[in-house]
């Protein structure tokens, strides 16, 4: 009895399922065997049954050399098995390119990547919301091609592929806006510095100090050498003096440093102009007979000006990607901008529903001949932005009486017929755009054009 009291002891105390340490070893090293046996046998089955999740991503000896632009991979969306994987998907198939210029604005819930807040380079006479705008459904909205899907704009992968480069905008007040709109999306992932401005800050430089990549707007209104004389609210007190054999030297001069280049013209043919042509008064246009000069009008000189311009960027020393963006249409109903004209949309339009003006129309289609000319007779790297059919359809994304705050405080709301009349008393801006707002799709066109230049030439 005393040994088996002494035996039961000894196992409570020292009691363990696995015995001694070096029995307890050899138990640990037949399951780790074991385990290993299942994990091979595993592995082989697998192997045998299923296809690797993981694509490979090596080049093959017959792979085209990398993009020397730089730009190969932005804004490039998986691609769809409908498409061969070195197309974005704004390409249907293999053989036949999409347009991404024509198609209707669709329901996008998520909004624009940047609010007026999050951004701090937005013009004041662009930002509708501080402004006092009540509505904001024009922020939900995104651009949708026909038969294709256009990849959304990567700030990031922008940024990287742009390193050491420099991207300049050349035009009027429309391009100002363009920029602002890309700034604001690319300082969602780095902050850019102001490097210059002019005397009317209408001309700027910007750096990206991480990527050494600069960014510019130049103010040519109308690409030319002009003398213009207007007041701050651009009510001119002179006729326009304008060379139609002379480009402007604030955007040529500098030429020879762009990388990119996004040139476009508009609105501003539509002023008063003198023309010059070989130190000689030719023309004009809607100067009202003034000293028996003939009426020449703005077709003229807008054909004018583009063949200067395009024959200029087309010479083979040229270094610049070109993208020649498209005229801008206004949506001003019941008047003009001086007139009484306003906006008071909030809804875009449908593909069947925009209609263009006839100056809209007309310039156009001078952009059009003369671009197809440029394309037809040189090898130079020019490509389209045609942003006026998606721009047509946005009636509802303009500044419209909210390019000043509380534009309506000092009026007295009556009856709805009085606060119809209130709306011809304020200024309002129905051809620059809201930020955010419609005008950040282009920059999606922007990349996608970029990307392909090839298919939109």
């Amino acid at each position: 009895m005393d040994t088996l009291r002494s035996m039961s002891k000894s196992m409570k105390i020292e009691g363990n399922p696995f015995g001694s340490s070096h029995q307890r070893n050899q138990i640990f090293l037949r399951f780790v065997a074991f385990f290993l046996l299942i994990g091979l046998a595993y592995r082989f089955i697998i192997t045998d049954s299923t296809v690797s999740p993981v694509p490979d991503v090596r080049t093959s000896p017959g792979s085209p050399p990398a993009d020397p632009s730089g730009l190969t991979a932005v804004a490039q969306a998986p691609a769809s098995a409908d498409s061969p994987g070195n197309l974005t998907n704004a390409s249907h198939n293999a053989s036949t390119k999409c347009d991404i210029f024509t198609g209707n604005w669709v329901a996008d819930p998520t909004g624009p990547v940047y609010t007026n807040v999050s951004c701090r380079h937005i013009q004041e006479h662009q930002n509708c919301l501080k402004n006092g705008r009540p509505d904001a459904n024009y922020l939900l909205w995104r651009w949708k091609p026909r038969d294709c899907d256009l990849p959304r704009f990567d700030p990031e992968l922008f940024l990287d592929r742009m390193s050491n480069k420099w991207l300049a905008f050349v035009g009027d007040s429309i391009s100002r806006n363009h920029v602002q709109s890309l700034i604001c999306i690319l300082s969602q992932v780095e902050e850019v510095e102001e490097m210059y401005h002019d005397k009317e800050y209408r001309s700027k430089i910007w750096r990206f100090p991480s990527h050494n990549f600069t960014l510019s707007v130049i103010w040519s209104p109308f690409l030319l050498k002009a003398e213009t004389f207007e007041n701050t609210e651009g009510v001119s007190f002179s006729d326009i003096q304008l060379h139609l054999d002379e480009l402007d030297h604030q955007w040529t001069d500098q030429y020879i440093n762009f990388d990119y280049v996004v040139i476009s013209g508009g609105k501003w043919f539509l002023k008063t102009s003198i023309f010059h042509e070989n130190n000689t008064i030719t023309g004009c246009h809607y100067c009202q007979g003034k000293n028996n000069l003939t009426e020449l009008g703005y077709q003229y000189s807008y054909r004018k000006a583009l063949r200067l311009v395009l024959n200029f960027v087309a010479q083979p020393n040229r270094k610049a990607q070109v993208l020649f963006r498209t005229t801008t249409p206004d949506h001003f109903e019941n008047g003009e901008w001086n007139s009484g004209g306003f906006c008071n949309r909030t809804m875009p339009f449908n593909e069947s529903q925009g209609e263009m003006k006839s100056e809209d129309e007309s310039m156009r289609s001078i952009e059009l001949e003369e671009f197809r000319k440029i394309q037809k007779g040189s090898n130079s790297d020019i490509g389209l932005l045609d942003t006026t059919s998606m721009s047509l359809l946005r009636p509802d994304g303009h500044p419209g009486p909210y390019r000043y705050p509380n534009p309506f405080a000092g009026l007295k709301n009556k009856d709805e017929h009085n606060q119809n009349q209130n709306q011809i008393q304020v200024q309002n801006d129905c051809l620059h755009w809201c930020l955010p707002g419609p005008i950040d799709s282009w920059n999606d066109l922007m990349v996608e054009v970029m990307l392909n230049r090839e298919v939109y030439r």
